[in-house]
């Protein structure tokens, strides 16, 4: 079996220029790539068409299955097309950003939202290209805002743009956003995160259009926005599939120094409630143009993983970088470094409340009995991935095989801290169900013929959940 299985931490990688190949995705996931983003905030239909179509030959050549993830656009302020793709912005220039249909230049730039100038005032800042430009508002009418260049630097079409303390007001899930969720849906996208949620309704318009469209693909919502901080705990616990902590945004909204302590309490909402999470932006971001990370990007992915994150995503590194698969590999090493030195015992009991509810809490015992029985691993048949979810919460330090006869959740469990994921048919008794168990156990290679695992499980018709837990002697 090979060493690469025994990484717990999930790697999710973002598909741009850099990457758009089968050949390329092959090279990444061979690399240790579990989840591939497809940002939709940049590209057509048919560009991420043919990314999907891509990513699954490329799950079928290299014979590992990969979850995509689409990323939807969200609320955010973008500029529209400008002349060339880029320009360059000149410190202490002068450059006028205006509502108006014309092609951008490094003197005037477009938006794409009609309120923007009644959205700031004069000495208010504006941060473009998540952050690394910034300008001072001088002067504002119906259509223009006039800025003094502060900080300057290239930027790109489509290109976001922040305005710390201002109330922008636009709907949570705008109609680009609904579309994007039907392509998700005819795609067979596995997972969908939503932008700059800021409280819990904001993921209702998403929830209802995959459940209109007959489909049940999960939603993660991204914290991005001081409001949503704010929220943490009841959007974590609405977000059932999971949190990203989306640090890019998050770093321009709040002071800069506030954003570790965010990360740390966003990290243990997750974790309290079982849900997973994903540490996002700018964890490699030298990579993008070094073969070599920095020591602190390295310390960076580290503690976001001593914090207890399912999952560390690269965004430009991969998209567009020069070094995709090398800052894979990296973030690989890190995490094989990082993961011997976690609190696996102590995170059995403190890191998810198991409440009242049974299904938790027969996870719970499932990972506690590793310890006192010395079981090999856990083997968990899921047809939704929730019993997987629950017992991924608890931080088993042994191997977790989750087995489901739909594919979809196998790529869904991509995402979740220690769990590896087997496609297999549903038992038809519960003796044949123990026995298929075993039989994963000795395939995967975490467990040899005499070693004792555990099994868990939801047996249908009790409404109970997670609510079977067997300690079973491999034949």
């Amino acid at each position: 079996m090979s060493t690469r299985e025994h990484r717990r931490t999930k790697i999710v990688c973002t598909i741009g220029p850099a990457t758009r190949s089968v050949e390329r995705m092959c090279e990444l996931i061979e690399a240790g790539a579990d989840v591939f983003r497809l940002n939709f905030s940049h590209g057509s239909e048919e560009e991420h068409a043919q990314t999907v179509a891509f990513a699954r030959e490329a799950a079928k050549r290299t014979g590992k299955e990969v979850g995509l993830l689409g990323d939807l656009p969200g609320p955010k302020l973008r500029l529209a097309e400008i002349e060339g793709g880029l320009v360059e912005l000149d410190e202490g220039s002068q450059v006028t950003i205006t509502t108006e249909e014309v092609m951008g230049t490094a003197e005037v730039l477009p938006v794409t939202w009609e309120g923007l100038p009644e959205a700031v005032k004069p000495g208010g800042e504006v941060y473009l290209a998540d952050g690394r430009i910034r300008l001072t508002v001088e002067e504002t009418d119906a259509t223009r805002v006039r800025c003094r260049v502060e900080v300057g630097g290239p930027i790109a079409s489509h290109q976001g743009l922040n305005l710390p303390g201002a109330d922008v007001g636009l709907p949570s899930a705008g109609r680009e956003d609904l579309e994007w969720v039907d392509f998700a849906v005819r795609q067979g996208i596995d997972l969908l995160a939503v932008s700059f949620v800021r409280r819990v309704e904001d993921l209702e318009p998403v929830e209802r259009r995959i459940r209109t469209s007959g489909s049940d693909i999960p939603v993660i919502a991204k914290i991005e926005k001081p409001q949503a901080a704010e929220n943490a705990e009841s959007i974590a616990q609405a977000a059932t599939s999971g949190i990203m902590v989306a640090r890019g945004d998050l770093g321009i909204e709040l002071p800069l120094a506030q954003v570790p302590n965010v990360q740390r309490r966003l990290l243990a909402i997750a974790g309290k409630h079982s849900r997973p999470s994903i540490t996002a932006t700018q964890m490699l971001a030298s990579m993008v143009s070094s073969p070599r990370p920095t020591r602190a990007e390295v310390s960076d992915v580290a503690n976001a993983i001593y914090q207890g994150t399912d999952a560390v995503m690269l965004s430009e590194e991969t998209a567009v970088g020069e070094y995709p698969v090398e800052a894979v590999q990296v973030m690989d090493q890190i995490a094989r470094a990082t993961e011997p030195e976690l609190p696996y015992g102590e995170w059995v009991f403190t890191r998810a409340a198991s409440d009242n509810d049974v299904a938790a809490s027969v996870a719970r015992a499932a990972v506690g009995s590793t310890y006192t029985l010395g079981l090999k691993a856990l083997v968990v048949p899921t047809t939704s991935g929730r019993t997987a979810r629950l017992v991924s919460a608890h931080r088993p330090k042994v191997p977790v095989v989750a087995v489901s006869p739909r594919i979809e959740t196998v790529r869904r469990l991509n995402l979740l801290f220690g769990v590896r994921c087997v496609h297999a048919e549903n038992a038809t008794s519960l003796t044949d169900l123990i026995d298929d168990c075993a039989k994963h156990a000795l395939d995967t290679g975490v467990a040899q013929s005499g070693d004792l695992i555990g099994i868990t499980a939801g047996l249908p018709g009790m409404e109970l959940g997670t609510n079977l837990f067997e300690i079973h002697r491999v034949p």
